[in-house]
């Protein structure tokens, strides 16, 4: 059936909101009983809330959902990957309500707001903080707004928590996240969802001003330029086999063996679907367990 000659499908009868979207308002009824995630902080937020989707895209670096998720998910639909969405298997899953990445591009929007309510949250550009609104406003969308402003305090108080137990045992707060990918090291952004967490527990990250303003990341560092990500910690990800038998290898230079905070042991091992791609309330929870597991004695 052609997509032009699908109705978006009524949600449950109750009580109408208007949501002030990237694309203008939305006006939802009730709560949505199929829901599909374009975006993986949509998908986070929906489980945090209580609600299973019945798709997904795949995290980045995976053929799945990210690994942390597994203990809140059996299984899901995979309706594409994170830049480039399967119109058709959105379709299939009859959903009535989408909740979208801001990523996504007008065309991208107008065809999946002919198939359900579209909800892409009017983010701009990369800010620590950024997840708190998209969340509020998957929130609305999936009607459970008491939910999920429950689980945002929860990650405050907890990050909070954190910053005063690292104070109270001195731990040293200068660190670096870098993502390891098989052409090399990138530094993170201070901007992003992970860089803010580790702010909020009172820690000082640090790009060595190797990230432009409004990126991710930095460009790949060579092996000899990695004096530059010499902090007191360094927090390294890897998305998937192929970064880690890049870091592997690497791990075998002298240029990397005479970091100082590789002679400290202060390398931290993190995933990197988790810690460079993940956002939301159940994500901020697992970054700071690993945290805390890390720094702490």
């Amino acid at each position: 059936m052609a997509i032009a000659m699908i109705l978006c499908l009524p949600l449950a009868s109750a009580q109408a909101r208007t949501l002030e979207t990237a694309f203008g308002e939305v006006t939802l009824n009730g709560e949505a009983r199929r829901v599909v995630t374009l975006y993986e902080g949509a998908l986070d937020t929906a489980l945090a809330a209580g609600v299973t989707p019945v798709g997904a895209v795949t995290t980045r670096g995976g053929d799945g959902v990210a690994r942390y998720l597994d203990d809140y998910l059996d299984d899901i639909a995979i309706v594409g990957v994170v830049r480039e969405i399967n119109i058709e298997a959105v379709l299939m899953q009859r959903p009535d309500l989408i909740l979208a990445t801001p990523l996504i591009s007008s065309e991208q929007y107008a065809l999946l707001s002919r198939i359900a309510p579209t909800v892409v949250p009017a983010t701009d550009g990369f800010s620590p903080d950024a997840w708190k609104d998209e969340a509020r406003l998957f929130a609305q969308a999936l009607d459970r707004e008491e939910e999920v402003e429950a689980a945002i305090a929860d990650v405050e108080a907890r990050a909070a928590e954190l910053a005063s137990a690292l104070a109270e045992h001195e731990v040293d707060n200068d660190v670096v996240l870098v993502r390891w990918m098989p052409q090399g090291p990138m530094v993170m952004s201070t901007q992003i969802f992970a860089s803010g967490l580790l702010d909020a527990a009172g820690l000082e990250v640090n790009d060595s001003g190797l990230v432009r303003e409004g990126a991710g990341h930095s460009d790949p560092l060579s092996l000899e330029n990695l004096s530059q990500v010499d902090r007191d910690w360094l927090f390294l990800a890897t998305l998937n086999e192929e970064g880690r038998e890049a870091l592997d290898a690497a791990r075998r230079s002298p240029a990397f063996d005479r970091l100082n905070v590789v002679q400290n042991e202060r390398v931290i091992p993190v995933d990197g679907q988790l810690w460079s791609s993940a956002s939301g309330p159940l994500a901020a929870q697992a970054i700071l367990d690993q945290l805390e597991a890390a720094l702490l004695p």
